[in-house]
């Protein structure tokens, strides 16, 4: 039986008379690739806030493995396993780069300790970090990058780097926020093959505009239109949905 890993139902958040996320249900199960579509305003990056914790709900339950998240704050959701990359570019440009998925991993080592606990951890533990980040820098491909500053690379080196971060805290869910806004073509790809490869093992929903990509990569597909669900289901489904058509995709019914 498959895990449900984040749970959503009748969430709803107002900006006093805007209703920006309207009665919202979803699920994302244990290893997932889920995205989330719709039109400008449609409340897709509100919804990630709700989720990751930037904003809290009006109404409604979130919970994540099992346990309600709704009331706790962001640092608390990243330590259950709850992790977020923006639509700007979220590293320390001026930090090198083992610099900046270091400190992803140190965060994600020391959760949970106290100050005394974090003083007088075994020194050991620094080669741990120190490993774990060499670690994940192969993995993104920036291991011969290691020691420049973050803000002289390029661009899609910056968001292969931020996607190192995510990786460095060892989430359960990955939440990723339009990460191929600003690239070419060929780059948004390669982005999205890392993050399938990369990420392959984690539970993932995704806000994208390249609609093509977005059928190819993705398990399920939310359709979102003025803070409700329009529709749910496989990029089949969705693709073949009239009601998709006339709102969003732009094909219409054939009459």
């Amino acid at each position: 039986m498959t895990e449900t890993v984040l749970e959503i139902r009748d969430l709803t958040k107002k900006f006093g008379q805007l209703t920006a996320t309207n009665h919202i249900d979803l699920d994302v199960e244990s290893g997932e690739f889920r995205s989330v579509i719709g039109p400008n305003g449609a409340g897709k990056t509100t919804l990630f806030n709700l989720i990751s914790g930037a904003l809290r709900p009006t109404s409604g339950r979130i919970e994540f493995a099992g346990e309600p998240i709704a009331d706790l704050p962001p640092h608390e959701r990243v330590r259950r396993g709850v992790s977020r990359s923006f639509q700007i570019t979220n590293i320390f440009s001026g930090l090198t780069v083992h610099e900046n998925v270091r400190l992803a991993v140190q965060s994600k080592h020391y959760a949970g300790l106290d100050r005394t606990e974090a003083l007088f951890r075994d020194t050991g533990s620094f080669d741990t970090m120190n490993d774990r980040t060499d670690g994940i820098l192969r993995r993104i491909g920036l291991a011969d990058r290691a020691s420049e500053m973050a803000g002289t690379l390029a661009y899609g080196d910056q968001r292969r780097l931020e996607i190192g971060l995510v990786l460095a805290t060892d989430p359960q869910l990955v939440l990723l926020d339009e990460p191929t806004a600003g690239m070419s073509s060929e780059e948004t790809r390669e982005t999205l093959e890392l993050v399938n490869e990369v990420l392959a093992d984690q539970s993932i929903m995704l806000i994208e505009h390249d609609i093509d990509l977005i059928m190819d990569v993705s398990d399920r597909i939310t359709v979102l239109t003025r803070g409700e669900v329009l529709a749910s289901g496989t990029p089949e489904e969705i693709s073949t949905n009239d009601d998709v058509q006339d709102a969003y995709l732009g094909g219409g019914r054939d009459e």
